[in-house]
């Protein structure tokens, strides 16, 4: 007896439908389940708000107190959802009058209120840096603007503004103190200035829709000169220019060496991280799986954790307090990391391009070498830029293998301000931290669409 194919399908029950799916309503305690969790979310808030409302508060020496001042806030954040829902319902019967279609009232309302509520996220966020970067001009050395309680307005009454009639540049003075600059090298920073500021004038131009084939070579040409002009000036400047006795006249310096190690060590990033990319994800040897599951074991770990056998090994080596020891250390945490990140990338790429590379006679390094890093170049600016601003912060391991001040770095020198008991320069800091944090945003800012096109370049394959 033969079987069709027909009879090989699972019998269904007469009872259901074609297709074999019954619909079946929620059940009333399901349904219901969502608006219990809002209740209960609802008493909870309400609960602590109650409770809050009963605190008094200690009014303290340097804080001008505002009776039940968190209270009027409440209000305040209440009066604006009114004035938003209100607002929001003549969006809405505008918005129907003019398209002829149905605008859900709630949908806008959320809108509105969600808007509210990331403006009030951006200005916590961005307050405290506005705070730092007016200390950097209170010649106090403080970082707390204390209150003017005689002072009419609210801002200076309550402390959150400082007064700025006693702003001065000071503290931005004591970081140029006996520093001597020759000619030449006052002659690279115009030059370097100046291509910056061609590049910010490309840049407005291409957002306002000029981003002609010239344009565009003419900005590669700039942006080469620049680099090359910061290279020159990192390798022409010592430490013999900096002959103040303060810490803070040798800050510049501080700024000179952290630039000099995080681009050595992000150029060292790119020929350690390409090469084994490559081989993890073209090559199969033995051990290439176990090594890949090392460079993620190694990735659990914190670095300091490894501080004692760097600094031991380092020490044999007679590389304490040196520039080198400070590269190869950073260089080596940097492999396993960028190494995953390349490997993705290259996998995304198609491999008959290799092999067509190699039919016309080229070797595995020559293929490398001329199809796979042309192809790779966001990638490449990616990973510098990556280990560049992560060894430009880095505290712990510079603060344990640099000794002198010659050889510090800015998280090293930024800390040296704050670490007396009777004299710290919080003012001295503001300003420092003000002009350090300057080439990491100019060039986070210049190449920002690197950092989100590389870190998405391997998550598809092709």
């Amino acid at each position: 007896m033969t079987t069709r194919p027909d009879d090989l399908s699972p019998q269904l029950s007469p009872d259901l439908p074609p297709g074999g799916y019954v619909h079946r309503e929620p059940s009333l305690l399901r349904r219901a389940a969502p608006w219990l969790v809002l209740l209960a979310l609802l008493a909870g808030l309400g609960y602590l708000v109650s409770q809050l409302w009963q605190i008094e508060l200690r009014k303290g020496f340097s804080i001008y107190f505002v009776e039940g001042g968190w209270k009027k806030f409440l209000l305040f954040l209440l009066a604006a959802s009114g004035v938003l829902a209100l607002t929001s319902l003549i969006g809405q019967r505008f918005g129907q009058a003019r398209t002829g279609k149905n605008i859900s009232y709630l949908a806008v309302l959320g809108d509105q209120l969600t808007h509210l509520f990331l403006i009030l996220v951006v200005l916590i966020a961005v307050y405290p840096l506005l705070y730092v970067l007016l200390a950097a001009f209170d010649p106090g050395n403080s970082l707390f603007a204390f209150p003017n309680f005689n002072d009419p307005n609210i801002f200076y009454r309550t402390g959150l503004l400082p007064q700025f009639e006693r702003l001065t540049t000071e503290n931005f003075a004591k970081l140029f103190e006996a520093v001597t600059i020759p000619g030449y090298q006052l002659g690279l920073a115009a030059l370097g200035g100046a291509g910056l500021a061609a590049l910010a004038l490309m840049a407005l131009a291409s957002r306002l829709g000029n981003t002609s084939e010239g344009m565009a070579r003419a900005r590669s040409w700039v942006t080469r000169i620049v680099l090359a002009v910061g290279v020159l000036l990192l390798l022409v400047v010592t430490p013999a220019q900096f002959q103040g006795a303060t810490n803070e006249s040798k800050f510049l310096l501080s700024v000179r060496n952290t630039l000099f190690v995080s681009t050595v060590t992000g150029l060292l990033a790119i020929l350690l991280s390409t090469t084994a990319g490559y081989a993890m994800a073209r090559l199969r040897f033995p051990g290439r799986f176990q090594m890949l599951l090392f460079f993620i074991f190694i990735q659990m770990f914190p670095v300091f954790l490894a501080l004692v056998a760097i600094y031991s090994l380092l020490s044999a080596l007679g590389l304490i307090n040196t520039f080198t020891g400070l590269i190869l250390a950073y260089s080596g945490g940097a492999i396993a990391f960028n190494t995953w990140i390349y490997k993705g990338y290259v996998e995304s790429l198609p491999e008959s391009l290799e092999e067509a590379a190699m039919v016309d006679g080229a070797t595995r390094w020559q293929t490398f070498r001329r199809v796979v890093l042309p192809l790779s170049g966001s990638m490449l600016v990616f990973i510098f830029l990556n280990q560049f601003i992560g060894t430009y912060a880095e505290f712990i391991l510079a603060s344990v293998l640099l000794t002198g001040v010659e050889q510090w770095t800015v998280g090293v020198m930024l800390r040296s301000f704050t670490s007396g008991q009777f004299s710290t320069k919080w003012g001295v800091f503001a300003a420092a931290a003000t002009l350090g944090a300057l080439p990491i945003v100019a060039l986070f800012y210049s190449f920002q669409n690197y950092f989100v096109g590389g870190a998405t370049a391997g998550g598809v394959k092709e």
